[in-house]
């Protein structure tokens, strides 16, 4: 992993205009190669390795933008059945279990840091989400 690249990427889509469709951005910094029906001890190792890389860069972000406590993407995915969840938290919590979520200091944009490993038929993914949209 390339933590400086990684944390580049983020603060270039700080200030990118959004995409006309949508207002937010979802980064693939990381994604495991391999059949999609692999190995499920080797899926969880890359689970595991992403962790430790999404937590590597909560370290560097939290320096920046404050400590955050991980954010439980299970019960925003329970809430979807009975309230409208707006995007991109909604597909976020559809994808991953937990997240680092800051308020980007003078962006007036909300980031997080997940690992994407909810559906066992696919690749696990480090993201990185850029929104205005606040947190539900």
């Amino acid at each position: 992993m390339d933590i400086a690249r990684h944390i580049a990427l983020i603060d270039e889509l700080c200030f990118r205009p959004f995409p006309a469709e949508h207002g937010h951005f979802v980064a693939v910094l990381e994604c495991s190669r391999g059949p999609r029906d692999g190995d499920q001890g080797e899926r969880a190792v890359t689970v595991e390795q992403y962790e430790k890389y999404r937590d590597a860069l909560h370290e560097r972000l939290a320096s920046r933008w404050g400590e955050t406590e991980p954010w439980n993407l299970q019960t925003v995915l329970l809430r979807t059945e009975l309230e409208e969840i707006p995007e991109p938290w909604a597909a976020l919590s559809a994808r991953a279990r937990l997240a680092y979520v800051w308020e980007a200091a003078g962006t007036g944009r909300w980031v997080a840091v997940a690992v994407a490993d909810r559906d066992e038929t696919d690749e696990v993914r480090l993201l990185a989400v850029v929104t205005q949209e606040a947190p539900p």
